[in-house]
C-alpha cells in the first residue's frame, strides 16, 4: 500500500510539474504584435497653400493622436504618415502611387484641390490602388459625378456653397454678380456653380474673371471686375489670391459686397490683407462653427487642440479634418481587426446617419457625399469671424 501511495503522489507531482512548465512555456511564448494601421495623408505643406495645409494636417493628427492614447482600434495604432506636394497637380499622383504601392496603407486621407485628385480619377490611379480617400478638401462636382467608390466626402460640395451664396445675394435684392475664380479645376468647378444657381434665378453673370493656380496675381481680375461695377463677388480663390484681390480691389473704391467659399482661412486673410480690406466678407462655411461649444463634437475638438495641438488656434479648416478623422476611425473600427483596402471600403458604406457629435454624415453603396451642411459666416471689423 506504501509503494502505492508513493506512486500515486510521484505521479501527481510529476504531472504538476508538468502543467508548471507548460504554463510557463505559454507565458514566455512571444505574442504576435497587431500591425499598426497605415493612413496615408497628401497635403499642400509648402507653396500657397501651406496654411491649409498645416491646418489640414493638424485636425487629423489630434483625433489620431487620442485614439492611439485610448489603445488605438482593435489594440492596432494609427500611423498617420503625412507627404508634402506642394499643391502640385504631378507631385500628388507621384506620391499617391508611391504610397499605394505599400501594402501597409490601408487608406488615404484629406488631400487637397480639385485639379490633384481629379487626376487621381483621369489616370485611374485610385481604381488600381481600391484604398478608400476619405474627407478630401475639395467640393468639386467631378469629384462627385461620376459617382467614384473610392472617395468618401464628408463636406458638401461647391455646387452647394455657390447655390446658397447666390440665394442670400439674390434674397438681398443684388442682381450684379461677378465672379473671380482660380483657372484650373478648382475654380472653374466653383464658376459653373455659381452659373448654375443664377441660370435656376433666370439671371445671368456680370463678369467672370480669372488668375492663375499657385500665383497670388489678380490684379488684371480687380480691373476687370472693378469696371463691371457688381453689386456682389463671388471668389472662388486659395487665401493668398483672396487677400491680394480684396486689398487691391478695396484700395481702387471696389465697395461690391465679397464671398469666399470654404476653402479659406480667415485668420490668414486678416494677416495677409488686414482687417479693413476683408472686413464684411462672407465664407460659406460646410462644418458647424468651431469657436463656440453648442455641439459635442466642437467640444471634442477644443478639448483635443488643447491636449494635442501644440498650441495652434482653432480653425474651421482643422475642424472639418478632425471630423474626416472621426469617419475613418469609424470605418476602420467597423472594418474589424486585420482590416483590408476592400473591407474598409465596405466598412465606410454602412456609415448612415451617423453622428460625430451634433452633425450627421452618412454613405451607401450608391452615395459617397456625406453631409450638405453649408451656412455663411462673415469676417467682422475686429477681424474676428461672425455667425
Amino acid at each position: 500500500m506504501p509503494t502505492r501511495i508513493a506512486f500515486i503522489r510521484q505521479a501527481q507531482h510529476t504531472l504538476a510539474v508538468l502543467a508548471l512548465g507548460a504554463s510557463s512555456l505559454a507565458c514566455a511564448a512571444p505574442t504576435a504584435p497587431v500591425a499598426d494601421v497605415t493612413v496615408v495623408q497628401i497635403a499642400p505643406l509648402t507653396g500657397v497653400l501651406a496654411s491649409t495645409g498645416q491646418q489640414m494636417v493638424l485636425g487629423g493628427k489630434i483625433y489620431f493622436d487620442w485614439v492611439n492614447a485610448q489603445g488605438g482600434v482593435h489594440g492596432a495604432m494609427v500611423k498617420h504618415t503625412v507627404l508634402d506636394d506642394g499643391y502640385k497637380v504631378d507631385e500628388t499622383v507621384r506620391l499617391t502611387r508611391e504610397a499605394l504601392g505599400n501594402p501597409e496603407v490601408i487608406a488615404l486621407f484629406g488631400f487637397a484641390g480639385t485639379a490633384n485628385v481629379s487626376k487621381l480619377l483621369t489616370d485611374g490611379v485610385l481604381d488600381e490602388g481600391g484604398a478608400p480617400l476619405v474627407a478630401p478638401y475639395t467640393g468639386g462636382e467631378a469629384l462627385r459625378s461620376p459617382f467614384n467608390p473610392y472617395i468618401f466626402h464628408v463636406r458638401a460640395g461647391y455646387v452647394d456653397e455657390t447655390e446658397h451664396m447666390v440665394h442670400q445675394t439674390t434674397t438681398l435684392g443684388m442682381t450684379r454678380i461677378a465672379v473671380m475664380y482660380q483657372n484650373d479645376a478648382f475654380g472653374k468647378a466653383g464658376l459653373a456653380g455659381v452659373e448654375a444657381a443664377l441660370a435656376k434665378r433666370n439671371m445671368k453673370m456680370l463678369v467672370a474673371a480669372s488668375y492663375e493656380r499657385n500665383t497670388d496675381d489678380v490684379q488684371d481680375a480687380v480691373q476687370k471686375i472693378k469696371a463691371a461695377e457688381p453689386q456682389a463677388t463671388i471668389m472662388i480663390s486659395v487665401n493668398r489670391s483672396t487677400a491680394a484681390f480684396a486689398k487691391q480691389y478695396r484700395a481702387i473704391g471696389g465697395g461690391g459686397q465679397l464671398y469666399n467659399i470654404s476653402v479659406v482661412d480667415p485668420a490668414e486673410l486678416v494677416k495677409l490683407a488686414g482687417a479693413k480690406a476683408v472686413h464684411g466678407l462672407g465664407i460659406s462655411q460646410v462644418v458647424p462653427f468651431p469657436f463656440g461649444a453648442n455641439k459635442p463634437a466642437v467640444r471634442e475638438y477644443q478639448t483635443l487642440m488643447k491636449k494635442y495641438g501644440g498650441g495652434q488656434a482653432l480653425s474651421y479648416t482643422s475642424f472639418e479634418e478632425f471630423l474626416g478623422a472621426k469617419v475613418l476611425v469609424e470605418g476602420l473600427r467597423r472594418a474589424g481587426p486585420a482590416p483590408t483596402r476592400a473591407k474598409l471600403v465596405k466598412a465606410l458604406e454602412t456609415i448612415d446617419n451617423f453622428d460625430l457629435g451634433g452633425t450627421r454624415v452618412g454613405y451607401s453603396p450608391t452615395n459617397r457625399i456625406g453631409s450638405r451642411f453649408v451656412e455663411v459666416t462673415v469676417i467682422g471689423a475686429s477681424g474676428k469671424l461672425l455667425r
